[in-house]
């Protein structure tokens, strides 16, 4: 007789994927890749059909950032409104891809703009995870000044998520650039004390603070490679562990 495979359990049952703009433009540098996005889309279905309640916050950088532009002489708050909507552009072209694959999903803003996707309304959100839906969260906070990984840290904290799973294009925290460093060394686990103190570039001050005063913990992986939103939620280590409960 064969034996039976069990299917594997996630670790955590509702989580929160923040995206970097950059994923959506792939080798290109800035714009959208269609095909880049389309296996984006595909990680994130895979994960989904495990049971686990995905909401998905997306960065713009691949179309604007606000920041760069206010170097360039845009009034910051009116470069940052600009960033945010870039995260629209970006979180409308995921929703079509992951619908392609036949999950539902919702595109939720923070900015009102109803032609397009719903209001971010935070017991909603947390219905549409419940009925089985991918919520993508755009336009950041809706404020300028904070970046869309503080978004992410709000969102995650608001929906109840499990985990903060940050998407990057590196494996992980290191203790120095790995791209500069052939040296640097990757942190399986690391406290949010130790990531603040040794200033990594984890995210931003405001993000990691608000993960620390609230205990949720945050996986940094590489999302280049294909299966590893599926790897983060099942607690594969695959990347950085900041905060949480050490392994």
């Amino acid at each position: 007789m064969r034996a039976e495979t069990s299917t594997p359990q996630p670790r955590w049952q509702r989580v929160l994927l923040k995206l970097s703009g950059e994923a959506f433009a792939g080798e290109r540098g800035s714009g959208l890749d269609y095909t880049v996005i389309g296996s984006l889309a595909q990680q994130i279905v895979d994960a989904h059909q495990l049971g686990v309640e995905i909401a998905v916050v997306i960065g713009g950088g691949n179309i604007i950032r606000g920041q760069h532009a206010a170097q360039a002489g845009i009034d910051r708050a009116t470069a940052d409104y600009m960033g945010m909507l870039a995260t629209v552009i970006n979180a409308l072209a995921l929703q079509d891809a992951i619908e392609q694959l036949g999950v539902p999903t919702r595109v939720q803003t923070a900015i009102q703009m109803f032609q397009v996707a719903e209001p971010f309304i935070r017991r909603r959100a947390i219905r549409h995870l419940e009925k089985g839906r991918v919520v993508i969260l755009a336009a950041g906070t809706g404020n300028p000044y904070f970046t869309t990984d503080t978004a992410a840290a709000l969102r995650a904290l608001e929906i109840h998520a499990q985990a903060f799973l940050k998407a990057t294009n590196v494996d992980g925290v290191y203790d120095s650039d790995p791209k500069r460093d052939p040296n640097a060394k990757r942190f399986s686990y690391i406290t949010y004390s130790e990531a603040i103190a040794r200033q990594l570039r984890v995210m931003d001050l405001t993000a990691l603070t608000l993960c620390m005063e609230n205990r949720l913990p945050i996986i940094v992986f590489n999302i280049a490679r294909a299966g590893n939103v599926v790897r983060a939620v099942l607690g594969e280590d695959i990347g950085t562990l900041v905060g949480g409960e050490e392994k």
